[in-house]
């Protein structure tokens, strides 16, 4: 059984027993949490699509670590200008595992 869910701005296919670095959410390592909206969850060819949820549906994870993902560098120059800009940067993570998908 699968469910996509939406948390932090993005959409995740997640199953159970899998881990999933996701953006960073509030919570110590070894903290549940639970996501309640699910796009849709199915086993094979039985999907149920919600609109936009799924009503009563709720994915159960652990929280395993905060951690931070790999450094990106934002480089922005205007041409014949003399003028650019150089920064860098990392997001916050979270590692989730996912423990149950309850569909209603």
């Amino acid at each position: 059984m699968y469910a996509v869910i939406k948390t932090g701005g993005k959409q995740y296919k997640v199953a159970k027993d899998e881990t999933v670095t996701i953006e960073k959410l509030a919570g110590e390592a070894g903290a549940k949490v639970e996501f309640d909206q699910v796009l849709a969850v199915g086993a094979g060819a039985d999907v149920k699509l919600g609109k936009p949820v799924v009503a009563g549906a709720k994915v159960l994870a652990t929280v395993v670590e905060h951690t931070r993902g790999e450094k990106l560098i934002v480089f922005k120059k205007r041409r014949r200008k003399s003028s650019r800009r150089k920064n860098g940067h990392r997001q916050d993570l979270t590692v989730v595992k996912i423990t149950d998908i309850v569909a209603a």
